[in-house]
């Protein structure tokens, strides 16, 4: 994948659409996003004013965690995407949207990639966990149904997951919500269907890419999802195991 991000190509438009999102995401975010999100955007150097640069962004990230932010010409094949990941390299799209697009997409764009997961990057053992699901995927490109289960592993924690304490408010860490006004909003309302964090229950459950999810599992720390890792392989292993037995 030799994608670069063409810097000088990004019209007043582009900018204009960035600087709306970010601004939006900004003001909506204080009190639903966990506290090191909001620091992770400083500590890469967003700026509402203009498209992050990613020799810029990884500048600043690298020596932090370890990842680096790779263009991508859009929503690359498992191989390549868990590949990249286990190398501490995170595909990121160049495109961003229209202004007819704000609130809507078919597939995800650099707001989302850029703004909603890049700022955890910043958080080692949240990367650890990352690189570390990626790396077990890779183990399995030859089962696509394996792959299904464990992308619900991705999905539910990396894009839709919500960190909550006992007794305290649930907050977000998922990209796929700390990009979207209306899934900030309803993920942490009382609106919103939540369950504690369980491998077997995400593994058993499919997700929605069309609408809203309708359900979301809460961590308590990030360190409960690098002690889940044993868990979920132990059950990825015995999927195997089970397609591997002889019919009776």
């Amino acid at each position: 994948m030799n994608l670069t991000q063409n810097y000088s190509s990004y019209t007043p438009e582009n900018h204009q659409v960035w600087t709306l999102l970010f601004d939006r995401q900004l003001h909506n975010l204080p009190n639903k996003a966990i506290p090191e999100f909001l620091q992770g955007l400083q500590k890469v150097g967003f700026s509402r004013e203009r498209i992050p640069d990613f020799h810029e962004i990884n500048q600043k990230l690298k020596p932090l965690t370890g990842f680096e932010v790779v263009a991508a010409p859009g929503i690359v094949d498992d191989a390549l995407f868990f590949q990249l990941i286990a190398n501490k390299q995170f595909p990121a799209t160049v495109w961003v949207r229209t202004m007819a697009q704000l609130d809507y997409l078919e597939e995800p764009d650099m707001f989302h990639d850029v703004f909603g997961h890049v700022p955890l990057l910043t958080i080692p053992v949240y990367c650890e966990f990352l690189a570390r699901l990626s790396g077990m995927a890779l183990q399995y490109l030859d089962r696509p149904d394996i792959i299904d289960r464990l992308t619900r592993i991705y999905w539910y924690t990396i894009e839709f997951g919500l960190f909550r304490q006992p007794g305290q408010k649930a907050r977000i860490y998922g990209a796929g919500i700390l990009s979207s006004v209306g899934e900030s909003k309803l993920s942490v309302s009382d609106e919103s269907v939540k369950y504690e964090f369980d491998v077997q229950h995400i593994l058993d459950t499919s997700y929605i890419k069309e609408t809203f999810q309708s359900q979301y599992f809460c961590i308590s720390s990030f360190e409960q999802l690098l002690e889940s890792l044993p868990a979920i392989e132990e059950q990825l292993a015995k999927l195997r195991e089970k397609e591997m037995e002889p019919a009776a």
